[in-house]
């Protein structure tokens, strides 16, 4: 009994944290090179509207994933014109973005909800295994390629990559746009996968649990796939035990737990910290 319980949180533990997942290391990206973009929520549900509507459309989950990265993609590319070349506050600009997203779909999804959607992937999907995959590669090129030098150049030290010929500009726009295509694909594998649907706000705020992620994993990759599946699993177990605990409370649960785990990394050694120049607009020629 005991065991099975536990392979059924472990299953979907796994489940809940293919999205959480992939959003996560498209913002690990995109504030590696600088920017900052508090709108992974925004472009989730984005994500996940889109996805939904050409899934049931065309009949094909894995097209309705496309068109989710290209939906959360060109949502970043807003987010960074404004934080790049406007040097726009780049905290305004994505709790910005994060309320659009919010409410674009939920105008967008009026008259989808309660539509079934009949071809759906898996919820261990070969995205679960992919998103695995892609931490590794994502990490590799971040400490052992010269593009992940560049990228952690203009995160760090803009005004010294600068110097050295680096488009700061150029790099950060790709990062955050590259952010944008992970986080659209994480939201459309709810609504073509996790619950095969479209609800409004069916992300739930798992948008705002990928960016504490990010700082739980100390900008790592490869730790972003553990506090995936750790985040995953309380996420899961906060419906699970609503048995025997009030679900007020155990919807507080991940959010809660994830207070907790800032709080607990939130003082760490020289160099695994968050970027220095995280959340600062550079212009060239600046020192």
């Amino acid at each position: 009994m005991i065991t099975e319980w536990i392979l059924d949180t472990l299953i979907r533990a796994l489940a809940v944290g293919t999205p959480l997942l992939w959003a996560a290391l498209g913002e690990i990206y995109a504030e590696r090179s600088g920017v900052i973009n508090l709108g992974v929520e925004g472009m989730m549900i984005l994500g996940a509207f889109f996805a939904f509507a050409v899934a049931h459309t065309s009949g094909n989950p894995a097209l309705g994933l496309l068109v989710a990265g290209v939906v959360g993609g060109a949502s970043a590319l807003l987010h960074a014109f404004l934080s790049v070349t406007l040097r726009a506050n780049q905290y305004v600009s994505g709790l910005a973005l994060a309320m659009f997203g919010l409410g674009l779909a939920g105008v967008l999804g009026r008259g989808w909800e309660g539509i079934p959607l009949l071809n759906t992937l898996p919820e261990i999907s070969g995205l679960t295994y992919l998103g695995v995959v892609l931490a590794v590669v994502l990490w590799f090129v971040l400490y052992h390629t010269r593009l992940g030098l560049v990228i952690r150049s203009t995160g760090e030290a803009p005004a010294a990559a600068d110097a050295l010929g680096v488009n700061v500009a150029r790099v950060r726009y790709l990062a955050v746009v590259f952010g944008g295509i992970l986080a659209g694909i994480a939201g459309g594998f709810f609504s073509v996968a996790y619950r095969p649907s479209w609800t409004e706000g069916m992300t739930g705020g798992t948008g705002w649990i990928a960016i504490a992620i990010v700082i739980f994993a100390g900008w790592d990759p490869l730790r972003a796939v553990w506090g995936a599946l750790l985040f995953g699993a309380l996420y899961y177990l906060s419906f699970r035990l609503q048995t025997w605990i009030a679900p007020e409370a155990l919807r507080m649960l991940p959010f809660a737990f994830t207070i907790v785990a800032l709080a607990a990394t939130s003082r760490r050694r020289r160099g695994e910290g968050a970027p220095e120049a995280l959340g600062l607009p550079y212009a060239s020629g600046e020192k």
